[in-house]
């Protein structure tokens, strides 16, 4: 039985005191027990259309045309108030961002409780049963210690199965999960959609999947439902479109993803192996060298946590090395002491020949022009209002490199050189997409010219294939500009594609270390084979 089905959806938006259409004719249905995932970049109309599902459609957007309906039950056009009887009972939703969807005030038994009082319940005590019963279901440990707690003292995947907890509280025969596991670790995240298909499973709910995630959705979904531009360009299942993908756009997302892309490595440049002794012993091979880093921080009523524990690695001249593992692995923290920012409890760090460690307030600005961060969001590490021109130029400043006019030059030329039009000089950061917006960041990194570039979660918030065209710019720089790279990630596949060597962290230590075909393929240490094993391969996919 078709459980919900979409005809001919048209939703349009308000802007500029004119009516702007976002969806246009969206026609979808989704049967009892299957999971149809919705994919497409950002702007193409996923959220959209879930909204419109729940009636939650944001202030000046409005329905123009079409129905949607649940059952034989037309609810389009439901007034908000006959709407708030479907929502959890009939309809449950699975926002992305578990940080923003939980009140930083309320113990987390308090907001799972929330839902049964709304629907009817009176008895505390039932409803705290009922809590603890779902938080128990939903795999949190201690149910009656974690009720009590509030949501910072919970990891993100501990909070994004609260959310699944709320979501499934009333056994709703539709599930919509609005990208459940962007923001999360591999291993987290194939927890979390292990647990839907579980809960889809025992209680035969229908699942919408909204993703960019090409890999989640061929591995999770029944059918895929393809959008572009706010109309479905592709629809059907899931591995057909997969092994033949019929619309253009389909197969660029595809061949973009990945997880999806034939699994070749990089391999380490072969003139750092056949320099000749002397140039070797003239010039470090090693653009970072970290020997038995440790730091700890001191935690309230406990004794200190140590996030670095004895790590150690190198990384030769203009390759790229990773450092991988889930949060709290101490990948950040390392990262950031590598970078000047923090002084570690011993061990050192050297760079470009510098002991990192030992450098004075004055040295460690001048050690901002040798090594450089790209930040992980790009909305948020760029100021809105400043023209493009002067974010570019503002390490030029800082460094008082250059005159005005020859700052404004090398900015232009920067820009070029990230493949962006010259006419975003004079726009805001504002005015730009999250990938222009990445590409003037990687612009402004290279403006004092470092060696070293430090890649915090540099495309993780990107969608797929604008993130394919920042790793081939990444890539293309560091075989023109000979650059080193430090790449902190969750994403394993963008491990696989982008770095020459990896080092594995767990809880604090390095647990494994090797080329990145060695680890790929190779792994020796459980929790390496943990973390890859959550990875969906091409050949699981499209098998």
């Amino acid at each position: 039985m078709t459980l919900l089905t979409i005809s001919d959806l048209v939703v349009s938006y308000t802007a500029d005191r004119a009516r702007r259409e976002a969806l246009h004719g969206i026609s979808l249905g989704i049967a009892e027990g299957e999971v149809t995932a919705l994919v497409g970049e950002s702007g193409s109309g996923k959220t959209t259309t879930a909204q419109a599902v729940l009636g939650l459609l944001p202030a000046g957007a409005r329905i123009d045309a079409g129905t949607i309906a649940l059952g034989d039950q037309e609810i389009s056009g439901w007034s908000q108030r006959r709407l708030a009887t479907v929502r959890g009972a009939h309809i449950g939703l699975i926002p992305q961002d578990p940080v923003s969807s939980l009140d930083p005030v309320r113990t987390i038994g308090t907001q799972v409780g929330e839902i049964f009082r709304l629907h009817g319940e009176r008895d505390r005590g039932t409803i705290r049963t009922k809590v603890l019963e779902l938080l128990e279901r939903v795999g949190i440990d201690d149910p009656v210690r974690r009720a009590a707690q509030y949501p910072h003292q919970l990891s993100g995947g501990m909070r994004q199965r609260v959310l699944i907890a709320t979501a499934v509280a009333l056994r709703p025969r539709l599930l919509i999960a609005d990208e459940p596991t962007s923001a999360l670790d591999a291993t987290v995240a194939r927890r979390i959609l292990d647990l839907i298909d579980e809960l889809r499973t025992e209680q035969g709910t229908a699942v919408l999947l909204v993703t960019h995630d090409l890999a989640v959705a061929a591995s999770r979904a029944d059918h895929l439902v393809v959008l572009n531009g706010g109309r479905v360009v592709e629809s059907g299942a899931a591995r057909t479109i997969l092994q033949n993908p019929q619309d253009a756009y389909t197969r660029q997302l595809l061949a973009d993803a990945p997880a999806l892309a034939a699994e070749g490595f990089r391999r380490i440049p072969a003139p750092l192996y056949l320099r000749e002794a002397a140039v070797v012993a003239a010039e470090r091979v090693n653009a970072i060298e970290a020997t038995a880093l440790t730091k700890s921080f001191a935690t309230r009523g406990a004794s200190d946590f140590r996030a670095v524990d004895d790590v150690s690695f190198a990384v030769r001249r203009g390759t790229t090395h990773a450092l991988v593992g889930e949060s709290g692995s101490g990948k950040t923290t390392t990262a950031r002491i590598i970078s000047g920012f923090l002084r570690p409890d011993s061990g050192t760090a050297i760079v470009s020949e510098r002991e990192v460690t030992a450098l004075s307030a004055r040295e460690l600005r001048d050690y901002r022009r040798t090594l450089q961060l790209v930040y992980q969001n790009p909305f948020s590490s760029l100021d809105p209002r400043q023209r493009i021109e002067s974010i570019v130029a503002e390490p030029l400043h800082n460094f008082g490199i250059g005159t005005r006019s020859e700052r404004r030059t090398r900015a232009a030329e920067l820009i070029e050189r990230v493949a962006l039009p010259a006419s975003v000089l004079n726009r805001t950061a504002a005015e730009l997409s999250g990938g222009q917006r990445q590409r003037v960041a990687i612009a402004r990194a290279l403006a004092a010219s470092p060696e070293v570039l430090v890649l915090d979660e540099a495309v993780s918030a990107l969608d797929v294939t604008v993130q394919a065209r920042i790793l081939e710019l990444l890539v293309g720089l560091q075989h023109e500009l000979a650059l080193t790279y430090l790449f902190i990630s969750h994403d394993l596949a963008v491990v696989r594609s982008l770095s020459h060597t990896v080092s594995v962290m767990q809880r604090g230590r390095i647990v494994e270390s090797g080329t990145t075909e060695a680890i790929f393929t190779q792994p020796t240490h459980d929790y390496t084979k943990e973390l890859l094993g959550a990875v969906p391969s091409r050949s699981e996919v499209l098998a």
